[in-house]
C-alpha cells in the first residue's frame, strides 16, 4: 500500500498493528519496499498484511489449514492451500525475492528439502524458530521436564514441533548444506539478546543465501 504521493505507508504498521510479533520488525527491516515474497505456513496472514503495509510488498502465502486459510483471506492476504512437506514444485525457481519461514522450520520434518526448496524459489530465504538452547528451556530439561515456555507454549504430548534446535545447531546446518548467513538477530521478550545469545535469546531470526 501507498501514500498519497507514492511512498510506501511507512508509518501504517503502528497504526494498524498495535502489538506485533517481536519477529516481523525485524523481517521487515531486511526485505527492500516492492518485494515480491512467499509466506510458507502463514497462518492468518498477519506477516504479510504487516509487509504489505511496511514494505508494500507483493506475494502470496501458503497454508494447509482450512480456518487459517479463512482468516488470511479475510486479512486480504492473496493464500494457496499447499502441504510443505510436498516441496514446492508449484513455483518456478527465482520466481520470489524472499521465501519466509516463521516460527514453522520446528515443525517440519524434512528440513534439507524445506530449505531447499526455498533458495530455489527465492533469492534469499528468511526463517525465525525457537531457540531450544535458552537458558529457561535448558533448566526445564535439567530439571528433567520438557520444555514449556512463551517461545514452546505446547506440552510433550501435543506439540507439533518435531526438529528443535539450538542456534550452534542451525548454523552447522548452514555450513554443512551450502547456506551462507547474511544476517541474524536473537530476541527475548522483544528485544535484541545481543550477549551470550544461544543462552539468552529465545528466538532466532535468520536471512540466508545459497552459497557460490
Amino acid at each position: 500500500m501507498t501514500t498519497e504521493n507514492g511512498r510506501p505507508a511507512e508509518a501504517e504498521p503502528a497504526q494498524k498493528y498495535s502489538r506485533p510479533r517481536a519477529d516481523f520488525a525485524t523481517i521487515a527491516e531486511w526485505i527492500r519496499p516492492g518485494a515480491k515474497v512467499l509466506d510458507l505456513g502463514c497462518g492468518d496472514g498477519s506477516l504479510l498484511k504487516y509487509l504489505q503495509f511496511a514494505r508494500n510488498t507483493r506475494g502470496y502465502g501458503v497454508e494447509i489449514s482450512d480456518a487459517k486459510i479463512l482468516a488470511s483471506v479475510r486479512n486480504g492476504v492473496n493464500v494457496i492451500q499447499m502441504d510443505l512437506e510436498a516441496g514446492l514444485s508449484g513455483f518456478d525457481s527465482g520466481s520470489f525475492d524472499y521465501v519466509i519461514l516463521s516460527q514453522t522450520l520446528q515443525a517440519m520434518r524434512n528440513t534439507e528439502k524445506i530449505v531447499r526448496e526455498m533458495l530455489r524459489v527465492g533469492r534469499q530465504g528468511i526463517v525465525t524458530f525457537p531457540n531450544f538452547g535458552h537458558w529457561r528451556h535448558r533448566w526445564q530439561v535439567i530439571r528433567g521436564h520438557m520444555p514449556v515456555s512463551p517461545s514452546l507454549p505446547y506440552q510433550w504430548f501435543d506439540t507439533p514441533n518435531i526438529h528443535l534446535c539450538t542456534l550452534k545447531d542451525f548454523e552447522a546446518f548452514c555450513g554443512d548444506h551450502g547456506v551462507r548467513i547474511l544476517e541474524r538477530i536473537v530476541m527475548s521478550d522483544g528485544k535484541v539478546a545481543a550477549v551470550l545469545p544461544n543462552l539468552l535469546g529465545s528466538l532466532a531470526v535468520y536471512r540466508f543465501e545459497q552459497a557460490d
